[in-house]
């Protein structure tokens, strides 16, 4: 997956980590498709080139390509039952894998290193909206306070870094992220790509779509290629330790009804739509404030949710074979 830029040396060597996954697909494509620059050498790893749980492999692949930059979006990920069910494995996985990066961009002088934080590290009990002010303020939700705990030490060692050697580590909170290349999983994977794959077997099947769960809670969805772009922006021009939630405004909130209601447009699906309340629900609604984020670009426009949707769908029927699912 390692893919290097050729021709004169380039002042920038970004490395990318989880080059493969939803978030580094689309960095790659918004950066081939004119967002790159001149001086910018991108390298898009993934877990064949590297297993980032070791210090030895990490230090290997860091010295290969002696990045300037880093995107740090790799991490041992999973649906709700998996973090439940593996609570320590996410924990450990993670602080091997972040440790080892940021002490790897460390001690080979990289300028810079961005990591993919989630909101759902932020506390269980809270206020809303969140903000970038209150990831530490209690404990995060039970069902995955390992992958939750190690993702907050991320910001952690960026504050430590740069108290002890000055480092410029900082770190992005997106939310709910979709788009071509997500895990269409129906039993582990996030909503919007399960219920895009449940969709797209209704079809096929002539049958209806069922949803788990009244329908009514409400989520941020952000199109990962609006998420690429504001990598983008935060690995040039953004110059805080602090985090930064990536993020539609709370007005842009929908709910799954809304969204499974897009998908059935979307697919062009016929059949009923089925809400089976025997399901949980879960989180009601884990509104974030976009704000930090609209104060330094207050004319960024993000892809209309239906939009975005037909484009992913559109995307996952004509690579049904290929995606992961």
């Amino acid at each position: 997956m390692a893919g290097e830029g050729g021709g004169a040396e380039k002042s920038k060597r970004i490395l990318v980590t989880g080059g493969s996954g939803l978030v580094g697909r689309a960095i790659a494509k918004v950066v081939s498709e004119g967002e790159g620059r001149e001086d910018e050498d991108w390298i898009f790893l993934s877990s064949r080139d590297a297993d980032l749980t070791s210090a030895e492999q990490t230090r290997a692949v860091f010295e290969k390509h002696r990045p300037t930059h880093v995107i740090h979006l790799a991490a041992m990920v999973g649906g709700l039952f998996r973090n439940m069910k593996y609570n320590l494995d996410f924990w450990r996985n993670n602080v091997h894998i972040n440790d080892n990066v940021l002490h790897c961009a460390h001690e080979l002088g990289v300028q810079k290193v961005v990591s993919c934080l989630s909101t759902c590290i932020f506390p269980d009990k809270t206020t809303y909206p969140i903000d970038e002010t209150m990831i530490h303020n209690g404990p995060p939700h039970s069902s995955n306070f390992g992958y939750s705990y190690a993702k907050r030490m991320i910001d952690v060692q960026n504050r430590a870094y740069f108290q002890q050697y000055g480092c410029k580590f900082t770190a992005v909170i997106p939310t709910n992220v979709f788009g071509p290349h997500d895990n269409f999983n129906m039993e582990d994977g996030h909503v919007l790509p399960g219920l895009i794959h449940k969709a797209y077997l209704a079809k096929k099947e002539g049958s209806s779509l069922t949803v788990w769960g009244s329908g009514k809670p409400r989520r941020q969805f952000i199109y990962s290629l609006d998420l690429a772009r504001l990598f983008l922006w935060v690995l040039r021009e953004y110059q805080e330790v602090e985090p930064i939630i990536l993020s539609v405004g709370e007005e842009d909130e929908v709910s799954i009804r809304d969204a499974a209601e897009s998908i059935v447009e979307a697919m062009a699906l016929k059949g009923e739509l089925v809400y089976d309340g025997t399901k949980s629900d879960g989180q009601f609604k884990k509104t974030a404030s976009n704000k930090k984020l609209r104060e330094y670009l207050p004319q960024f426009k993000f892809t209309p949710f239906k939009q975005a949707v037909k484009e992913t769908c559109d995307w996952f029927v004509t690579n049904y074979d290929t995606a992961r699912k």
